[in-house]
């Protein structure tokens, strides 16, 4: 008895920094290829001959290919555990395959074809492997947030740090970009491969290197006595979809994801096309966003969290979205530098939406650390489905929007047009963050330990 209480204990202290630090850089993979896959997926295709709804279809099939994998995947780790091994394996599948997603057509040059049929399918398979091993490392990397420490202060440092990473793992996604974009030119399709290729070999590389430093540092978490009794007790679904809380912080994370994923991958098409900005934008615009986001992300580790301060943030978070989206949907190109302010304050909103948003799920995991996992592969599922379908519905009304924008611009170079861009990047995501604000408010974030658990990270 002594023993498990001395262990109960160690539990509810404070997780040291190098800690917290080895668990952040543990998703890095997952981010610089995420970061890629949603910045310039679409756009990559576009260039190279794919009709924006053949690239959406792309996208599409590795959202559900992520969404499905991360329910199974959730579901084999709370029946078996070993986060660490499930972690390595889709390390290694999203290393292996993603250089696929963003290279040559390989059934195009074995059957000597370029039809866009072939494209299509060809990409869409390696977007859907790649997206199984993604899910695979991100489900196992959130889940292990709540077994290995149950101090919530913690825990909300442990999501602050693995956000910050996140921001480093993008700005270094957008170096590398920036290098790429200004060194070679890309004239023809196949320059325009060899841009993007080196792109994700370096992507790669940088990723591989910090997902070394996380299981070389981060001890396998062992998983603890559920509310079933027993260390080896699986929690029914049926327990979640009982609670109340389960649906709201269900909408919420959807909703956070949703601002963050497809306001990501029309912010390269924004500032080219609609601001005309230069092509080294595409790379500089999104690293100002990290570079804020980083700097919020580090600051939220020194706060003392309680549920009520997680919804405030959160809900600053949410409102400086709605007002940067409504400057978006109406900047002219003519004022394309003030782009470079309002990506500060998108940075802002996103790590104080995101840091959050994740934090929510340990609040209503709790103690009830058998069915973490599945709690994270839900909710990932959800928030892949709904951005494919989003984004695919999107880029369905690109080639409409076009031609319209198109015609106007002969009868009149000065006419305002509200682009499916603007409304991607701008309307979707404000309204999204108002919709989560209003839930986020209703919600009991009441921490049920006794003693509140307040002690600095870094003290």
């Amino acid at each position: 008895m002594g023993n498990s209480s001395e262990d109960d204990d160690s539990y509810t202290k404070p997780v040291g920094r190098w800690s917290v630090f080895y668990y952040g850089v543990g998703h890095m993979l997952n981010d610089i290829t995420a970061s890629c896959w949603f910045t310039y997926l679409l756009i990559f295709l576009t260039d190279i001959g794919l009709s924006p709804r053949d690239a959406a279809t792309v996208m599409l099939s590795g959202q559900v290919a992520d969404g499905f994998a991360t329910i199974f995947t959730g579901e084999l780790i709370d029946r078996f555990g070993h986060f660490k091994i499930w972690h390595g394996a889709g390390s290694v599948l999203v290393a292996i395959s993603f250089s696929s997603v963003f290279g040559v057509c390989l059934p195009c040059k074995l059957f000597g074809t370029s039809s866009s049929t072939m494209e299509t399918v060809s990409y869409s398979t390696f977007a859907a492997i790649f997206n199984v091993g993604w899910a695979a490392a991100q489900v196992s990397h959130m889940s292990m947030v709540s077994c290995i420490t149950l101090n919530s202060t913690s825990r909300v440092a442990l999501a602050s740090c693995r956000n910050a990473f996140t921001m480093v793992a993008n700005l270094s996604l957008y170096v590398v970009a920036f290098v790429v974009f200004n060194v070679t030119t890309a004239k023809t399709h196949d320059n325009i491969e060899n841009q993007y290729r080196w792109i994700a070999y370096v992507s790669i590389f940088i990723g591989c290197c910090f997902v070394c430093v996380f299981h070389l540092g981060t001890r396998e978490p062992r998983l603890k006595v559920g509310v079933q009794g027993s260390s080896h007790a699986r929690i029914s679904w049926s327990y979640w979809f009982k609670r109340t809380l389960y649906y709201q912080v269900a909408i919420v994370y959807v909703l956070t994801r949703l601002i963050v994923n497809v306001s990501q991958a029309y912010l390269a098409f924004y500032v080219i096309n609609d601001l005309q900005m230069a092509q080294s934008a595409k790379a500089l615009v999104p690293a100002i966003i990290y570079i804020s986001s980083f700097i919020i992300s580090v600051t939220l580790q020194e706060v003392s969290w309680t549920g009520h301060r997680l919804k405030a943030y959160f809900s600053a978070g949410g409102i400086v979205w709605v007002f940067c989206g409504a400057v978006i949907l109406i900047l002219p190109k003519n004022m394309s530098g003030f782009m470079y302010l309002l990506s500060v304050f998108i940075g802002i909103a996103n790590a104080l939406m995101m840091v959050a948003g994740v934090s929510m799920q340990n609040v209503l995991i709790d103690t009830d650390l058998n069915g973490c996992a599945f709690v994270c592969g839900s909710l990932s599922f959800l928030d892949k489905i709904s951005c494919g379908l989003a984004l695919f519905v999107l880029q369905s009304y690109q080639n409409i929007e076009t031609d319209v924008s198109s015609s106007m611009e002969a009868t009149n170079s000065k006419s305002f047009h509200v682009s499916i861009t603007r409304l991607g990047l701008g309307l979707v995501p404000a309204f999204c963050s108002l919709v989560a604000v209003v839930v986020t408010n209703t919600m009991k974030l009441n921490h049920p330990l006794s003693k509140p658990l307040v002690e600095p990270l870094l003290e």
